[in-house]
């Protein structure tokens, strides 16, 4: 059974068999077709195999027999693999078998002769990202925090997450030292492409809540890149307003892990705003790790303490 640290499973992984063959070519991918001009949109999940809500979202999707109104929409399951090792026993181990999915979307390492179960997926399923035009990208998270939406560093980002309108916090971060994120592939995170994507972080793993956000933020998302009108949110039960205003965070510092024997001096669930510069967060070895300013948010704060990930992201609050 999951340990006393554990939060409960309410949330868990559906099956997905049904939907391998697809229709791409590419085992997991469906392609929805409307045979009118417009964007190539992609959804995916599980790029983290522990990150179920995703699942459910796309399930939802596919079962209803949706079609876009215009251009096309693809929608991937990702990293199978891992979601297929999935143990209530220990809900953390399938986030991959390997390595971390969304660490490896810098077309050197894709183009590198370095193998994993995780890039070998991420190969197969790059042709139909590079073809993307706007993409949203399902996650959720560690902690019981709230959901979130990770618009890049880019104005433009920023920009369709406003379109979308949900959740009601939005990080503008330049993602990972670790490696590149989907969401920052290609065009995505340049300044002078057309192309967008945006990463949704629902809430917590197994929370129940986190399949409500997914598919809410799914459903918004077609209807900002014209795939859908209001009436798709109302025939799942969501209001065609956002029930909440947009707060948006500019992410300026990342701490790294840099010891074995990092540890943080609280306990950070994520968005907490620390008042005073100076304040004490955290200790990596012999360093003591502060806020830089004021009024300091504290974002994504991990569980996975090893060296070299990102322990925690440090934000200012910008206006909407």
């Amino acid at each position: 059974m999951p340990s006393a640290t554990t939060p409960p499973l309410d949330l868990l992984p559906i099956p997905i068999d049904a939907y391998r063959d697809g229709n791409t070519g590419i085992p997991f991918a469906h392609r929805l077709d409307s045979g009118r001009v417009g964007p190539s949109v992609a959804i995916t999940a599980l790029i983290h195999g522990n990150e179920v809500c995703g699942a459910h979202a796309l399930d939802l999707l596919l079962r209803s027999q949706f079609r876009p109104s215009q251009g096309s929409l693809t929608l991937i399951f990702c990293n199978v693999a891992a979601y297929m090792r999935f143990d209530p026993r220990d809900p953390t181990a399938s986030r991959f078998v390997d390595e971390d999915m969304n660490r490896v979307w810098d077309t050197t390492v894709l183009r590198s002769t370095r193998s994993s179960v995780e890039l070998e997926r991420a190969r197969e399923i790059e042709p139909l990202i590079a073809a993307t035009d706007l993409l949203l990208d399902i996650h959720s998270m560690q902690t019981p925090s709230p959901a979130l939406m990770l618009s890049g560093a880019l104005a433009k980002g920023r920009d369709l997450a406003r379109l979308v309108g949900v959740p009601g916090h939005v990080v503008a971060d330049a993602g990972h030292k670790a490696g590149k994120r989907m969401r920052d592939y290609g065009g995505f995170g340049e300044t002078d492409s057309a192309k967008n994507a945006l990463l949704v972080e629902c809430g917590q793993h197994w929370a129940a809540d986190s399949r409500a956000m997914a598919i809410e933020t799914m459903l918004r998302f077609l209807l900002a890149t014209g795939q859908a009108d209001a009436s798709l949110l109302e025939q799942h039960g969501f209001s065609a307003q956002p029930a909440q205003p947009q707060h948006f965070v500019e992410v300026t510092d990342a701490i790294t892990i840099e010891t074995e024997e990092f540890r943080f001096l609280g306990e950070f669930q994520g968005l907490e705003c620390i008042p005073a510069a100076g304040t004490a967060i955290a200790q990596d070895g012999p360093v003591t790790l502060r806020t830089p300013y004021d009024d300091c948010v504290l974002i994504m704060p991990t569980k996975r303490l090893k060296p070299g990930q990102t322990a925690v992201r440090l934000g200012r609050r910008l206006p909407a």
